[in-house]
């Protein structure tokens, strides 16, 4: 559990460098069934943001972690970017999109921690 939580503090941390906004973490921990230990939310206010969000993400994970996504989906459009690093998925996405599919609801029994914007 440690090490799934220091993975989402670089995550974070990689959102952060690109201005992401909206950041939330979902802890799935205790769910039966659910496909990671925690979802990480957030957006981009444009496909080229989400796209540098996603390549930050990456970066700041393999140089401080050692650690690559296992698969990184989406960034072709750069609307919808969801990186799998196995116990953990980070899904980027810009407004909209975030709105219609609305994953951080979708887990409503788990628990959810917000992060707020960086100013």
């Amino acid at each position: 559990m440690e090490q799934t939580s220091a993975l989402v503090e670089r995550i974070v941390e990689g959102i952060q460098e690109k201005k992401g906004t909206g950041i939330v973490v979902a802890d799935l921990s205790k769910i039966e069934g659910a496909i990671c230990r925690q979802f990480v939310v957030c957006q981009g206010n444009s496909p080229t943001q989400v796209e540098a969000i996603a390549e930050s993400i990456g970066d700041v994970v393999r140089q401080k972690l050692s650690e690559k996504p296992t698969r990184v989906v989406g960034l072709e459009r750069a609307l919808w970017v969801a990186m799998d690093y196995t116990d953990v998925m980070v899904h980027v996405f810009v407004p909209d999109m975030r709105k219609f599919y609305d994953l951080e609801h979708l887990w409503a029994d788990a628990p959810i921690t917000t992060i707020p914007d960086l100013d």
